[in-house]
């Protein structure tokens, strides 16, 4: 008897003839995660599973929690294994998986039978009849219920018999590394780790850049954003955070450009900046926290307005959600705390007190000729002279 995971995927399983490319990505990334973790493991594929087998004792719950950040996962089903299909032998392991869970306590249950094993002798109605009256008999305190069971009993026939009571719910999503690479732009604020979150879940992997102004920033910011991104790296795994010196460009727009564009101008040379970083990365779009109405600058006009500079596209995942959803995601990934600490960034320098809300991108490309000449170089010197981060959980 062997104590083991069997892990469930859901999207990956309409993949078609690429499935196997995102079942060995997700197999790869619970590999690096479980390395992590004090034991040996291995992790293996089987039409349609993954398993995860512990070789030597382990920590239960550390494995658990390196699996629950694992996007791709849909359930986590701690199991037993047996070599030996033969029924009688299947279902003595199972009852005493069973009482090592669930104890004394009376529960009902149902069982569910799955034969992948065409060969073998039984059905999966008679596997499914044969296991509840054993149970039944094994477990004096246990009833049947198929309506509403407290405990679902799943047998599995394959090269091996597999039988788990349990189901811990995971993240979901597709596995890392799947859906290409694209360049986060890192505030301190809720919103844009929660953004990095959103698109790992989509199989994307992240770097991030992050504007720096110091004096004006402390360092103190920074290492929030650095703590931030580790924060993210645990779900979205390794990211290399690229930190630019925005304080010249941010004194230069706020010099030279009318003062109720300054948020709109200084998000178009950010955006500028982290494509290039992100062509430089091999990155294939750019992601931000913005949500349409939330401030000025992320009015539907503003945005539009932003979008011009780029070529890349830009994914804005949270661009429907009101604060209190994002905050809430803030939570369940553990980095509200963090982005709440009151350290500003430079998007909270030189706010314009009434910035405007319909910017028209004539007016703003006008404004800005009053920066050539001017800015190209600190630009230039900015990206050449940014300082880089690799990070991980």
């Amino acid at each position: 008897m062997t104590k083991s995971f069997l892990i469930k995927y859901g999207e990956i399983g309409v993949k078609g003839k690429n499935r196997h490319r995102f079942e060995e990505a997700l197999r790869t990334d619970i590999d690096r995660r479980l390395k992590k973790c004090e034991g040996t493991f291995r992790v293996t594929r089987e039409h349609g599973r993954l398993y995860v087998e512990g070789l030597t004792d382990f920590d239960f719950n550390e494995v658990v929690d390196a699996l629950k950040k694992c996007f791709g996962i849909t359930h986590i089903c701690p199991m037993v294994s047996v070599e030996d299909k033969e029924i009688h032998r299947v279902l003595a392991v199972l009852t005493q998986h069973m009482k090592e869970e669930l104890g004394d306590r009376s529960f009902t249950f149902k069982v569910f039978a799955k034969r992948s094993d065409k060969e073998y002798p039984m059905t999966s109605p008679e596997i499914c009849r044969e296991a509840g009256e054993y149970i039944l008999t094994e477990m004096p305190n246990a009833k049947v219920d198929v309506v509403s069971p407290e405990i679902k009993v799943y047998v599995e026939i394959r090269k091996k018999a597999y039988a788990y009571i349990t189901s811990i719910r995971g993240l979901g999503g597709m596995p890392l590394g799947t859906s290409g690479k694209a360049m986060l732009l890192l505030s301190g604020g809720i919103d844009s780790p929660v953004a990095g979150y959103m698109m790992a879940k989509r199989g994307i992997r992240l770097e991030a850049v992050y504007f720096h102004a110091p004096p004006y920033t402390s360092d103190r910011a920074k290492q929030k954003v650095v703590d931030l991104a580790k924060i993210v790296s645990e779900y979205a795994g390794p990211i290399r955070l690229h930190i630019v010196n925005f304080t010249d460009i941010q004194l230069a727009i706020y010099e030279k450009c009318p003062h109720d564009e300054l948020t709109i101008i200084m998000r178009r040379y950010m955006m500028e900046i982290a494509e290039r970083i992100g062509e430089e990365e091999d990155c294939q779009a750019l992601i931000t926290g913005e949500s349409v109405g939330q401030v000025a600058s992320q009015t539907i006009y503003s945005l539009v307005t932003t979008n011009e500079v780029c070529k890349m596209p830009v994914f804005r995942p949270l661009i429907a959600f009101d604060k209190q959803e994002i905050i809430e995601l803030s939570q369940k990934i553990n980095a509200y705390e963090t982005s709440i600490l009151p350290f500003e960034d430079c998007c909270t320098i030189f706010v314009a007190t009434h910035p405007v809300t319909k910017p028209r991108l004539e007016q703003i490309k006008k404004s800005e000729q009053n920066l050539v000449g001017t800015v190209e170089e600190m630009v230039e010197a900015a990206i050449r002279e940014k300082e880089v981060v690799d990070i991980s959980s």
